[in-house]
């Protein structure tokens, strides 16, 4: 008996209906899935050769080389996606699959927002103390920041990975979802447990893997803004160009599947199915951005015209390389004017 959600955990799993409307917005849906695939395999990919490979690794192209990793694994996952999306979420690759799957989805889902909220508080270092981070900004301590946000993302989606199984229905056909048969005795408790998992995924993505990591980079975004405009410094830097247009693309993909999924879990049935008709969308918008950020790097690293006269390559690595939001010496010729002191 399956008793999961049939709100998806990931966005994978999309709900269809007979309707001509539905089935337009069924290939549509389909095509920009595919689009994103091809656009995001070349983009990240490229980030990764030219932040991996063609620039100095520091703290703010190993945040990004990582971040287009994770952009890149999910990219991978997309054709597993669009085929069960096109044979009405059956699931033709195997238990293993199933599960590896949907963990490099949850992954970039976390991986992401945490990436990006690291590279706004180092910013926001840089700005409010040039010094010290001058002096102790390392590529090292970023290289370990990192390396404890995979292991964090890998404790919070273990809950998710333990459950999820390929389950065969009563027509035969295997799909994959979260099963607790094994787990539960009875349908009832099979239920109530379902519930429970459910409400605690929901909660700690949209929580831990969404709101906070937001409020912290409004919180960063603030404290810069009233340190750049007591200091007088109205020009904003590059990086910091691209950092506001990688948050700012995170939340206007990702926002509304969040905002669904949270209202599909703690909502009645009748909720439930009125949201089933928005989740597609949704769910796509929040897969397109992983192809997102590449075209963000490039056409906000220059002015677009010069990036149609320089190779692409050279275009990203003018655009991800290291350049504090404000230039420390900047900074201090601006303290040392206003005899401010940093705070």
């Amino acid at each position: 008996m399956e008793t999961n959600f049939s709100i998806p955990q990931n966005g994978s799993e999309m709900v269809f209906y007979g309707s001509t409307t539905s089935k337009v917005i069924w290939i549509f849906l389909v095509v920009v899935l595919s689009m994103t695939f091809v656009l995001g395999v070349l983009g990240n990919g490229l980030v990764i050769y030219v932040a991996g490979f063609r620039m100095a690794h520091t703290v703010t192209t190993i945040c990004y080389l990582n971040l287009a990793l994770a952009d890149f694994s999910y990219m991978a996952s997309l054709p597993f996606q669009i085929i069960s999306i096109v044979m009405n979420e059956e699931w033709i690759f195997g238990w293993f699959l199933c599960k590896f799957v949907h963990m490099i989805i949850n992954i970039n889902l976390f991986l992401s927002i945490f990436l990006i909220t690291f590279i706004a508080m180092d910013r926001c270092i840089c700005v409010l103390y040039p010094v010290w981070a001058q002096n102790h900004r390392t590529v090292t301590l970023a290289r370990k920041i990192i390396a404890g946000a995979w292991i964090l993302v890998l404790l919070l989606i273990f809950p998710h990975f333990i459950f999820l199984t390929t389950v065969k229905d009563e027509r035969g056909k295997v799909h994959c979802k979260c099963n607790f048969e094994s787990w539960a005795a009875t349908p009832e408790e099979q239920i109530k447990m379902s519930m429970t998992v459910s409400l605690i995924t929901v909660t700690i993505s949209f929580i831990i893997g969404f709101s906070i990591p937001m409020i912290f980079i409004v919180i960063c975004y603030g404290l810069m803004a009233a340190k750049i405009g007591r200091k007088g410094f109205v020009n904003s830097s590059r990086p910091l160009r691209v950092l506001t247009a990688v948050a700012l693309s995170f939340f206007v993909c990702w926002f509304p599947f969040q905002l669904i999924f949270l209202l599909g879990n703690i909502g009645n049935n009748e909720t439930l199915n009125n949201i089933h008709i928005w989740l597609n969308s949704a769910s796509t918008l929040a897969s397109f951005n992983s192809c997102l950020n590449p075209m963000l790097y490039v056409f906000l690293g220059q002015q677009f015209r010069e990036r149609l006269i320089h190779s692409l390559s050279a275009s990203l690595e003018r655009a991800l390389r290291e350049d504090l939001v404000l230039n420390i010496d900047k900074v201090r010729n601006l303290s040392s004017h206003t005899g401010d002191s940093e705070p």
